[in-house]
Parts: structure tokens; C-alpha cells; sequence
């Protein structure tokens, strides 16, 4: 089974640490990349970062996943309540999916209660600020973990 796992980010969170830091809090998508990067070596992962306000490319990487990566996690962002082209880009993937949000949604508006993407996923982190990221990378190892 693939080591690689890809980390999909979506709309505005290039702004991250800059946009709304009283719900989104002051780390940058940056540094939750060096934290993840640094936590998937830890466990013998590679990692793919990427990050898109284009819906399109977001679908392009799972399709690009489904060819080389062991899991997804991902944070789509404001597609996670529009996007029905995301999850069926992820229906596709045969690997685990991690859905990441680091708000905790259910507190919000009551439109952002709804994710297609949890349609597909095997876990939701919500909640749990830029966090859930590395909580999803830690599930990926084990569950890419090789049977002994």
C-alpha cells in the first residue's frame, strides 16, 4: 500500500492566520504543512500539500491520487457544503478519505451542518483548529500501517 498522502485544502485557506484568526486561529496554511510534513516522516508517509480556491484543481489531485496515494485528507473548505463534483471525484478513490475543518461547523450557520464530502469520508475532524490536520495524518499511519 502507498505511503503517500495527499492533503487537499480549499477556498480562502491560503488566508489562513490572516482571515477571521478568531475562528481560524493565527498558524498560517504553512506552517500546518511543516507540521504535517514533520509528523508524516515521523511515521514513514510522503506527503502531498496542495491548496486551491478552483474547484477543478482540488478535483484534479484526487483523480492524480487515485493513481499514487494510500489516503486523502481534506479540507474543502466552502465546497464542503456545494460541491457534489468533489465527492464524486472522491467516490472514486479507493484509499481512506480524512475530512478536516478547523472551525467546529456544527456551532456555525446552520448551512455549514451539511457536507457532501462526509458522504465519503471515513472520519471528520471538526473543531479541533489546525489540530485536525495532524490528528488525520496520525489516523492515515495507522490505518496505511502495513499488516504484520
Amino acid at each position: 500500500m502507498s505511503r503517500l498522502i495527499y492533503i487537499l485544502n480549499g477556498p480562502n485557506l491560503n488566508l489562513l492566520g490572516k482571515r477571521q484568526p478568531h475562528i481560524y486561529g493565527h498558524e498560517t496554511l504553512a506552517d500546518v504543512e511543516a507540521e504535517c510534513r514533520t509528523l508524516a516522516r515521523q511515521h514513514n508517509l510522503e506527503v502531498r500539500f496542495h491548496q486551491s480556491n478552483r474547484e477543478y484543481e482540488l478535483i484534479d489531485w484526487i483523480h492524480e491520487a487515485r493513481e499514487t496515494a494510500g489516503g486523502i485528507i481534506i479540507n474543502p473548505a466552502a465546497f464542503t457544503h456545494t460541491s457534489v463534483a468533489l465527492l464524486d471525484a472522491l467516490n472514486t478513490f479507493e484509499g481512506p478519505v480524512i475530512e478536516v475543518h478547523i472551525s467546529q461547523v456544527h456551532k456555525r450557520e446552520a448551512f455549514r451542518h451539511h457536507s457532501y464530502v462526509s458522504h465519503r469520508s471515513d472520519a471528520v475532524m471538526a473543531g479541533f483548529g489546525t489540530q485536525g490536520y495532524t490528528l488525520a495524518v496520525l489516523r492515515l499511519a495507522k490505518l496505511l500501517k502495513p499488516a504484520t
